[in-house]
């Protein structure tokens, strides 16, 4: 499978990755992330964290609801993992602003002390 490596990826980018090998009730497979991790690291890093996507009829609380190309799905944001470069597939587009402002408060609201 040919990855990116050079291209330019940044927050609220979402990207195919692939997420196998996996273990227990990790998400898996090739899908797609949206890449959550801030641009400053991502620029100088060969890791990005990312949140799966998922089009499964499962909301939960910590599922923030979003649209990509057309499709209906959740960001799954309590499976955010990190990654190498070398797992992006490819670039598939970008979350729209107000679904990735969801995505960044839900994380916050997660870590929040």
């Amino acid at each position: 499978m040919e990855v990116v490596k050079s291209v330019t990826i940044k927050r609220g980018d979402v990207v195919l990755v692939n997420l196998d090998p996996t273990i227990g009730k990790e998400i898996e497979k090739t899908r797609p992330c949206v890449i959550v991790s801030p641009d400053e690291l991502n620029g100088h890093l060969q890791t990005f964290i990312v949140a799966s996507m998922t089009t499964g009829e499962h909301s939960y609380p910590f599922r923030v609801g979003c649209r990509f190309q057309g499709r209906s799905g959740y960001v799954v944001a309590d499976q955010i993992r990190a990654i190498d470069r070398n797992r992006v597939v490819r670039t598939l587009g970008q979350l729209s602003d107000q679904s990735l402002s969801a995505v960044l408060n839900v994380l916050q609201e997660m870590f929040a002390t």
